[in-house]
């Protein structure tokens, strides 16, 4: 019975081991479909292709995974717009010989969309590169379509991306909208590159995530997980598109990106946002285009080119070997060129459709964008509006100058003439004793409180009845004595005039000599000539005589 139940436990376990060795295979062929979550993987065990699912998400995607990792990383995805709802997806060669996705209704989610003369013996095989290969399998084993040429987000290095000009076919890499969602919205960032890694042994791929930003990264076996190792951004500028079409970057201004002239946002509030992606759209048609729909002909003369200094050109230039004199001629003749540029390394560079990633740059070459005339007059008009509003800017700048200097100066002899003559000549006037007050010389407050050391204690000669003495010494050297009226005392602006009058008027070679007055809101001063400090009552009496005299404070 034990025998009879192992054996059964065996022969059941064999549909198993052949489903599994077909699947395996790295192959898929009209008679071989692969159902979730059925996959195939490449020979050297590297990459798988088959059903997944993201983190936060039911949804069901096929796509080209590593195989001998343990962190899902998904390098292709074929259904990024269109997801799974369930586990019913299969993934096949149609009857037309194409690889298609299926839902269970047999609805087509995601088609090759090639166009097969030998359907019968068409063949989808995952290569030991990560690349998914559709072709007819005759001979000479001609690609109908391949992944590497219809990438998602990433970059392998066994990838070969190229454009075709003459095929019209741009092979761009394209973000996913989030992390969790590989779908490109119609607003993905996109990027171009080509490149080689010699060291095969070591797993490495390149990301351009949802924000834009295109890195390496290198699996690390002992940590067990990728590693960022390069990561070709300096600024947001080397973001691909960063500005969206017709969009102008420059990573030294806020905000970083702008319209070119005669454009404007095509999305006013996503730009005031800080997302850009949606890029600008011409003001003013070309009058080529509008000739052309009038039927009247190109308009050539009616078009022409603003120059841009020192540019990074936008991308996918049409290459031209003419030179740099027949450049502009031979844009201006075709209404699709929109722009064109020379280069003496690469030659003439012109472009037709949008333009994409065009930045400054201060080794970059100069750019020519196409505009109808109507602009350039604009912008000749602004030059002029400018130059004169900065002339009649300066003109009223200088007026107002001079006119308020003159004013501070009238003002300012208002106000001397207010703080001293005011009180020597109209309140006092030629008094009775006949002096002219106006004669007294006048000291302004800054020069008796430089004088005084701003008046420090350690100057005071005194204190006497209507205020203390210091001691000072001009800007020329002479030694001075100020009498500081005290605010307290008591002695008005008349008895400070008498004092003056009177003083000013002795003559004595005992009494000190008066050298001036200030007079400035409260603060009333007498400056005096400074003398030795000897007594007028030994002078008096006959004792001895020194050179000087000493101070008379009140004179009444």
């Amino acid at each position: 019975m034990g025998k009879t139940i192992s054996c059964s436990v065996v022969l059941s376990l064999i549909p198993c081991f052949y489903l599994l060795f077909a699947t395996a295979l790295d192959t898929i062929t009209p008679s071989k479909s692969i159902k979730d979550p059925e996959f195939i993987i490449s020979q050297n065990g590297t990459f798988r292709l088959g059903f997944f699912s993201l983190a936060n998400s039911n949804n069901r995607y096929v796509g080209i995974l590593y195989h001998q990792i343990p962190v899902q990383t998904v390098v292709w995805v074929a259904n990024r717009n269109r997801p799974l709802k369930d586990s019913s997806g299969i993934l096949n060669i149609s009857d037309d010989g194409n690889l298609v996705v299926l839902n269970g209704k047999t609805e087509i989610l995601w088609s090759s969309n090639v166009t097969n003369t030998a359907p019968n013996g068409t063949t989808a095989h995952l290569s030991d590169l990560g690349n998914l290969v559709l072709s007819n399998g005759d001979d000479a084993g001609s690609s109908l379509w391949e992944s590497f040429q219809h990438p998602s987000n990433a970059f392998i290095e066994s990838m070969e991306i190229s454009t075709d000009v003459k095929k019209g076919r741009k092979v761009e890499i394209k973000s996913w909208k989030s992390h969790d969602d590989p779908s490109d919205d119609n607003r993905q960032q996109t990027f171009f590159i080509g490149y080689e890694d010699s060291n095969h042994s070591m797993l490495t791929y390149c990301e351009l995530d949802s924000q834009g930003k295109f890195s390496e990264r290198r699996w690390d076996a002992e940590k067990g997980n990728w590693i960022k190792s390069y990561s070709i951004y300096h600024t947001d500028c080397d973001v691909y598109g960063k500005c969206g079409e017709f969009g102008m970057c420059n990573s030294k201004k806020r905000p970083i990106c702008s319209c070119l002239k005669g454009f404007k946002p095509r999305n006013a509030e996503e730009w005031s946002r800080g997302n850009w992606s949606s890029g600008c759209f011409r003001t003013t048609p070309l009058q080529c285009q509008r000739d052309n729909n009038n039927g009247s002909g190109a308009g050539q003369g009616d078009d022409g080119f603003l120059e841009m200094k020192m540019m990074n050109v936008p991308a996918f230039p049409d290459r031209s070997s003419i030179v740099n004199g027949e450049c502009k001629d031979q844009c201006l003749k075709n209404c699709s060129c929109v722009a064109y540029a020379y280069d003496a390394g690469i030659g003439c560079m012109m472009w037709s459709g949008d333009l994409i990633d065009v930045k400054e740059s201060s080794r970059g070459v100069d750019l020519y964008i196409r505009l109808p005339a109507s602009e350039l007059d604009k912008g000749k008009s602004s030059k002029v509006i400018v130059i004169t509003t900065v002339i009649a800017g300066i003109v009223v700048i200088t007026i107002s100058a001079l006119f308020l200097r003159c004013r501070m100066l009238k003002h300012k002899g208002r106000n001397k003439k207010r703080k001293h003559i005011k009180f020597c000549s109209e309140n006092i006037g030629e008094n009775s004793i006949g002096v002219k007050l106006q004669q007294l010389p006048l000291f302004n407050f800054e020069e008796l409180a430089t004088a005084t050391n701003n008046f420090n204690h350690a100057k005071m000669l005194g204190q006497g009845g209507f205020g203390p003495v210091y001691r000072g010494t001009l800007d020329d050297g002479k030694e001075i004595a100020v009498k500081r009226l005290s605010k307290a005392s008591g002695q008005g602006l008349e008895e400070f005039m008498n004092e003056v009058v009177v003083i000013s008027k002795l003559q004595h070679r005992n009494l000190v000599r008066l050298l001036g007055c200030c007079v400035e809101g409260e603060e009333k001063m007498l400056a005096y000539e400074y003398m030795p400090n000897k007594s007028l009552d030994a002078l008096l009496f006959g004792m001895e005589i020194v050179e000087g005299r000493r101070y008379l404070w009140h004179c009444r």
